[in-house]
């Protein structure tokens, strides 16, 4: 076999693998996407707006926050878990209002919503937030 031909079945078996690993995260993440858009819509539009921009001073915005799309997906499970009653600061604009606690939510569903909030609108996070990572936080929560 001659180098040339060596190099192109590398890259061949290289791209296929890429497009399968690509796929199967598409795949597992869009089923959950679309649940968490129910979740959303039921428990968490009526704050952060159905466009998640949130109410100014009050509820943060979702879309496009740094703190959604960031690589910190524990603290956003956190928030879910115990709610949050501080006044926090989000791309350099204040919210004060409280968020209840959602801890009544399966690991399931808030792997689910969240996986929503970071994929909707204008944000893109093709990394998942996995039940296991739900599960792990919440006991450590408690």
């Amino acid at each position: 076999m001659s180098k040339h031909l060596y190099r192109r079945g590398i890259v061949f078996i290289f791209g296929c693998v890429f497009s399968f690993a690509a796929t199967a995260q598409s795949g597992t993440l869009k089923p959950s996407v679309e649940r968490g858009k129910t979740i959303y819509v039921q428990r968490c539009m009526v704050c952060h707006q159905q466009d998640g921009g949130g109410v100014p001073h009050l509820n943060p915005p979702l879309d496009g926050a740094s703190a959604v799309k960031g690589k910190d997906k524990n603290r956003l499970i956190q928030i879910i878990l115990k709610g949050m009653s501080d006044r926090v600061e989000i791309d350099g604009e204040y919210y004060s209002n409280n968020m209840a606690t959602h801890a009544d939510l399966s690991d399931q569903q808030i792997a689910d919503v969240l996986n929503y909030i970071r994929n909707a609108w204008s944000n893109r996070s093709p990394v998942a937030v996995t039940v296991a990572e739900v599960k792990t936080v919440r006991s450590k929560t408690k």
